[in-house]
């Protein structure tokens, strides 16, 4: 950051901003060290603490265009690590299950991205990192209100 303008690197903004790519890219290489992807991450944590649900509502709950839905669960199906059926109240809808294979490659997947926080954050203690979730969620949480 030597050769960065101070007026920049004083703006949480634009810090957040380089960290956030900085940290996709761990966590990209995490993933694909593990044959995943960020969205295959999204949507088997989706199926595993919320049960079965249809594409539409892993779109929502996993904050993902429509179109990036069905890719990824069309990967994950291929992979075994989901299940689609016709939903029987509608049989325009599928609905999504979690596999035994999916249980287990989230469980990898949740290592990997343990591995990728402890990376991230290594300059911080225990403390600052726990402050550090609590503020950003507090952020996050204001911003998806308004």
């Amino acid at each position: 950051m030597e050769e960065t303008p101070a007026r920049l690197t004083a703006k949480p903004s634009w810090l957040l901003t380089q960290l956030a790519v900085h940290a996709h890219r761990l966590a990209s290489d995490g993933f694909g060290e593990v044959g995943a992807r960020g969205y295959h991450y999204r949507i088997l944590a989706a199926l595993d603490e919320f049960g079965v649900a249809s594409q539409a509502e892993l779109g929502r709950r996993c904050n993902m265009d429509r179109s990036d839905v069905v890719a990824a669960i069309n990967e994950l199906a291929e992979q075994g690590l989901v299940e689609r059926t016709p939903d029987p109240g509608d049989r325009r809808r599928n609905m999504v299950s979690l596999t035994e294979a999916g249980d287990r490659q989230l469980g990898r997947l949740d290592r990997a991205l343990d591995r990728v926080q402890d990376d991230l954050l290594r300059p911080l203690p225990a403390e600052d990192r726990q402050t550090l979730t609590r503020l950003l969620t507090r952020l996050l949480t204001h911003h998806q209100q308004g």
